[in-house]
């Protein structure tokens, strides 16, 4: 399984929950290559803020750099995770067919949940396509920030530790969902 973790400028969000589905993927025994890119130039590393609020919980991000989102690493991915509606439509904009497999995190757990356990060991692609096909064009157009997951960038202390309680609690729900769904071949 490859999933690829999506944010503005790969320096908070999407590393964050990039590493942290890795981990709880690994946990649960599903075999994954989670990824993060943004939109803005490549290079800069994680705010002090960032890497401060993680040293707590053992994850080394410290040395990562931001990575500029290509159109190699969006089709290659069996699973795109945005961490805003925007990315999720800069994404689809860029890869229009990723559009049944891009989805923001608190959208695809959401939507995942609503039918967990209806269809377990349906694979990946197919349980995606299911999830997509409920979605509405507000669902990718409008303006709703519901399933949006706040940047901290140049926040407060506080605001960094929001956005990490926030990921790891929605990326170990995804990673339960995505245990009941295998990549397939």
């Amino acid at each position: 399984m490859n999933v690829l973790v999506v944010c503005t400028a790969n320096r908070c969000r999407s590393p964050v929950a990039a590493i942290m589905l890795s981990q709880q993927l690994e946990r649960l025994g599903v075999p994954a290559s989670v990824q993060s890119a943004g939109f803005l130039d490549a290079g800069h590393r994680c705010p002090r803020e960032l890497v401060d609020e993680l040293a707590g919980r053992e994850l080394g991000i410290g040395d990562h750099t931001s990575v500029v989102l290509d159109l190699e690493l969006a089709e290659g991915a069996d699973l795109i995770v945005g961490m805003e509606r925007r990315h999720v439509r800069d994404v689809i904009l860029r890869a229009p067919d990723t559009a049944a497999r891009t989805f923001t995190l608190k959208e695809l757990v959401r939507r995942g949940e609503q039918v967990a356990g209806t269809r377990p060991g349906v694979l990946l692609q197919d349980w995606l396509t299911e999830l997509a096909a409920g979605r509405g064009p507000s669902d990718l157009l409008g303006q709703s920030g519901a399933d949006d997951t706040a940047d901290p960038f140049g926040g407060s202390r506080s605001a960094y530790r929001r956005m990490v309680i926030e990921i790891d609690d929605l990326t170990a729900r995804l990673a339960r969902l995505l245990a009941a769904h295998p990549a397939g071949p």
